[in-house]
């Protein structure tokens, strides 16, 4: 905990890392501004916001007009990072990254790990240059903060979570109930899930503590199967577990990763280089992050569903009607 409270910029603080941030930052004390547009929701109470389009000109004049002692982005698009970096002053910096960033590998891997191409300067990116963003993103943040915190993310999952590739797998367990699910066949790129809420308390340590660097803030290494059978036990499912290979699967329609009609979190396994799941987070264990169990991060996360309702539509997952479509088709094939 830092000795005196720290006037804090949240670049963004509306949506759900950015506001959990900037949330748990005035509970211990700090005084936090949050520079951005609104539309995403409102900024936590006692925040201030400074309404700004980062694409529009003069931006971060408000903002630029003093010292701060930490300054926490979260953007990918490579020229909002770069302008602000240039225009704003602060003691600390830290740039919100991801592992995706690495040249994608099937070992563990450190933060020394060889980086992707970067994207053009300014590019204007959409999700299909994501990885080449973050670099292009990371070297122009220490370009002008040439000791910021580089936090290199994986999967961040917990409680509101607006993805849902983590929680879809404990509503669908508990729709499911004593009734077969879905899932798929084995080999799969394993999974590393890091909570919000422990990513959020290491990273307020790590600004008060002025670390400096890269560090992989990860979670601990499981295989899918591994997490699908923890997600049905927190759910209480007890019915039979259908299998499809990853080809199966893709022939049917089924996405990987994220969005509708997928399985949350799973990537065949092709024998090719993952972009995720083989990341070594020691530095971030070293310096006082925790992992909580994993069990407990579904736990919550499915009390969050439930209250929601799980025969809602997610973001992510199947609904009921076409799993069970899929576990016909393959209990004929």
């Amino acid at each position: 905990m830092s000795e005196r409270p720290l006037d804090i910029l949240v670049l963004g603080g509306t949506a759900w890392l950015g506001a959990l941030t900037a949330r748990v930052a005035l509970e211990r004390g700090h005084r936090v501004t949050c520079l951005a547009r609104g539309e995403s929701g409102a900024v936590p109470a006692g925040a201030t916001l400074v309404a700004a389009d980062r694409d529009e000109p003069g931006a971060y004049d408000v903002a630029a007009n003093r010292d701060w002692d930490a300054v926490i982005e979260v953007s990918w698009q490579p020229r909002h990072v770069r302008e602000a970096a240039q225009a704003l002053r602060a003691r600390h910096w830290t740039y919100i990254s991801s592992v995706a960033a690495y040249e994608p590998t099937r070992i563990m891997i450190d933060e020394s790990a060889p980086l992707r191409e970067p994207a053009a300067v300014d590019e204007r990116v959409d999700g299909s240059r994501y990885d080449a963003a973050k670099v292009r993103c990371e070297a122009d943040t220490v370009s002008s903060h040439p000791a910021a915190l580089l936090v290199r993310a994986g999967v961040i999952g917990g409680p509101g979570d607006p993805t849902d590739r983590l929680a879809s797998w404990p509503r669908r367990a508990a729709v499911a109930g004593s009734g077969p699910m879905l899932v798929p066949a084995e080999p799969s790129v394993p999974v590393q899930v890091i909570d919000v809420r422990d990513l959020v308390a290491w990273l307020l340590d790590a600004i008060e503590a002025g670390l400096t660097g890269p560090v992989n803030v990860v979670g601990e290494q499981m295989t899918m199967r591994a997490m699908i059978d923890a997600a049905r036990e927190v759910a209480g499912a007890t019915g039979r577990v259908v299998e499809a290979p990853g080809p199966w699967l893709h022939d049917h329609g089924v996405r990987e990763w994220k969005g509708a009609d997928s399985l949350g979190l799973w990537v065949d396994d092709d024998g090719a280089g993952a972009r995720c799941g083989f990341h070594d987070d020691s530095r971030y264990l070293a310096t006082g992050g925790r992992r909580r169990p994993f069990k407990e991060t579904l736990a919550d996360v499915l009390a969050e569903e439930l209250a929601l309702g799980v025969s809602r539509a997610g973001t992510a997952g199947l609904s009921r009607a076409r799993e069970l479509e899929l576990i016909g088709e393959r209990e004929r094939a």
